[in-house]
């Protein structure tokens, strides 16, 4: 059972979620950051280095992986079961990597 496509669809977006849900303390941090200019200009110097832009491109492919494993959790939910469901598996992961690919490209121009 664990080896099926479905059950990794199911682990990805739990630990994709759990990602999401460390990351967001940071975020509202950084957003109080904002509040002064010179610790805001501090933080996104700090942030241009290459291993910080590598984890901002992994963090928004965990958003993607979790948004598309939820919008295919919702259509197993609501739609009739069909034999399709590990090509929403395969089209949910492609989204996701396609939206991160878009992400590291935006990045560098």
């Amino acid at each position: 059972m664990r080896r099926h496509a479905s059950y990794r669809a199911f682990l990805v977006h739990r630990l994709s979620g759990v990602a999401l849900a460390l990351f967001l303390p940071v975020h509202l941090v950084v957003l109080g950051l904002a509040l002064e200019a010179a610790a805001l200009d501090g933080f996104l110097n700090w942030s241009a280095q290459p291993l910080v832009k590598a984890a901002e491109t992994i963090l928004v492919v965990l958003l993607a992986l979790h948004l598309f494993g939820g919008l295919r959790l919702l259509a197993i939910e609501l739609l009739p079961w069909s034999d399709r469901q590990k090509d929403w598996i395969g089209w949910a992961a492609a989204a996701a990597l396609t939206v991160g690919a878009g992400f590291v490209v935006r990045s560098f121009i």
